[in-house]
């Protein structure tokens, strides 16, 4: 047996380089595509590729390498004519976005959302706005009119202007832009949820179980502001308070945050929850300058 194995030829450094550098190469197209519909698929393809392709190098077994590099041809055409819209869609997000989002922007874009719920919220017109965290949207946007405009509370409060044809449906914020509205959130199955919540609290709460997007809603009955967050509601908000919780947990403070990350990741959105995560984050920050 030891003899089998010592006999296995062993790859030269040139295959395990070009092994390596496809395997990155794979794993940021996966990133690019994520939140797709066609991710799944992607990976699942991408995955199978590189094992069998690495088991083969590794194991000498030219025929089915050789199979394996020809198959992969023709799946790669195929991709591209199968997810031609995701694709020229990436590219345009790619071409479009800065790759890095300054604090400044993103400060901007928490007063602009703050101050739209706020005007909503004064008229009693039901809004549901989630910005995107890590966790990739895409496929949810795709079930909603593409807008990939600016954040300004003039737009948002467009949006849900009653009798127009987005104002029932979800708008989704990624990268400081408002990249789709009238989208179809997934509603939450939890059993506790208060009956005198309606089915934005519904689907905002879903959202925020499904990923790890903050979610604001206003009431239509009663003009109130409520955030969903990690599968957790509160509800009451102000203008203030609604832009505080929104820059901490879209990580504002930015010296501090791999210490504000571990206070996010346990973040309770009960009334008591909300403020004693306020002053938890504000001594993180008051010890990080």
């Amino acid at each position: 047996m030891l003899d089998s194995i010592k006999a296995l030829p062993v790859p030269d450094l040139a295959g395990v380089i070009q092994v390596l550098i496809l395997t990155v190469v794979f794993y940021y197209i996966i990133l690019f595509f994520r939140g797709t519909r066609g991710a799944a698929i992607l990976s699942g393809f991408f995955i199978f590729l590189v094992v069998g392709m690495l088991a083969t190098e590794f194991f000498a077994l030219n025929e089915i390498h050789w199979l394996l590099k020809q198959f992969s041809l023709y799946v790669v055409l195929a991709i591209l004519i199968i997810f031609q819209p995701e694709i020229r869609r990436a590219l345009a997000e790619l071409g479009r976005q800065p790759v890095f989002s300054s604090s400044a922007s993103e400060t901007r874009m928490v007063e602009q959302v703050s101050q739209a719920m706020m005007m909503l919220a004064d008229r009693r017109i039901g809004a549901l706005v989630a910005i995107e965290g890590e966790i990739g949207t895409r496929a949810i946007q795709e079930t909603g009119t593409r807008i990939e405009g600016p954040v300004t509370k003039e737009l948002l409060a467009t949006l849900f202007y009653p009798n127009t044809p987005l104002h029932d449906g979800g708008v989704i914020i990624a990268g400081n832009l408002i990249m789709a509205a009238g989208c179809l959130f997934s509603l939450s199955q939890h059993e506790g949820f208060s009956k005198d919540l309606g089915m934005r609290h519904r689907a905002a709460l879903g959202m925020s179980e499904e990923t790890d997007s903050v979610v604001v809603v206003v009431s239509e009955e009663t003009g109130t502001i409520s955030v969903a967050y990690r599968g957790n509601l509160s509800r009451d908000f102000d203008e203030a308070r609604l832009t505080r919780l929104l820059n901490r947990v879209l990580g504002r403070g930015r010296r501090a945050r791999s210490r504000l990350s571990r206070v996010k990741k346990q973040l309770d959105l009960t009334p008591e929850g909300v403020a004693k995560t306020e002053e938890t984050t504000e001594q993180v920050q008051s010890h990080a300058g």
